[in-house]
């Protein structure tokens, strides 16, 4: 399920959009302010933003621009009562992929966020590094294979898409209900004990690479430091 963080200071408006992204099948995170938006993002991985500009504690764009220190490419959508091209222009410098003004057609933010996971998705597939370097190890996605100079491992399905999710939240938390529902389409109880097992397993492969590490992150998920 895609996961939105939502900052909108009008309370009746931002249950208005929670309830409704999330009647659309979107995981919704709902912050009314600014400086707790900005703490939500770094707690958890979303793929969306929709940052409302003029909020209580912290605006917008400067927001965005906190977002963009942690995350580069997260998609990000202004909404705003503003109108004026400066403010625009301002939104698209700080690395805006959208801008809609209050007030707006439900429908219409919903193609515009459909757009972009759509053009996300597809730049995903075609820019994801197939080779990550963690310390002496190479990890080829497609070869399922860790290999360094004096060792090589070859990688079950489950291993290799465990690893690579870790490998693409690099220095962030990778969620664990996101990690089940991802490779194993399901986070009950049983899935979430193989996964364990699974991590257990990666661990066993880096141990030797001092530089690399798989750390258990209380209450949320697993974090590769690399």
């Amino acid at each position: 399920m895609t996961k939105i963080l939502l900052a909108e200071d009008d309370e009746n408006l931002g249950e208005l959009l929670k309830n409704y992204l999330k009647a659309k099948s979107f995981e919704t995170d709902l912050f009314e302010d600014g400086e707790k938006a900005s703490a939500g993002f770094r707690r958890s991985r979303y793929d969306l933003c929709i940052l409302d500009v003029m909020m209580p504690m912290k605006d917008g764009f400067t927001l965005a621009q906190e977002i963009r220190t942690v995350n580069k490419v997260v998609p990000i959508i202004f909404l705003t009562a503003r109108s004026m091209k400066d403010d625009v222009l301002a939104g698209f410098k700080i690395g805006a992929d959208d801008y809609i003004t209050k007030p707006f057609n439900m429908d219409e933010l919903l193609f515009r966020i459909e757009a972009i996971l759509r053009r996300v998705k597809a730049d995903t597939k075609q820019f994801a590094p197939h080779v990550h370097v963690l310390g002496k190890y190479t990890f080829d996605v497609q070869k399922q294979t860790l290999q360094s100079s004096d060792t090589s491992y070859k990688l079950t399905t489950k291993e290799s898409e465990l690893l690579k999710l870790l490998c693409d939240n690099a220095n962030r938390v990778l969620d664990r209900n996101y990690a089940l529902k991802t490779i194993w389409e399901d986070d009950n109880y049983f899935n979430a004990r193989s996964m364990d097992v699974y991590i257990t397993k990666l661990r066993k492969y880096l141990k030797d690479e001092p530089d690399v590490e798989i750390l258990n992150v209380h209450g949320r998920g697993f974090k590769l430091v690399v």
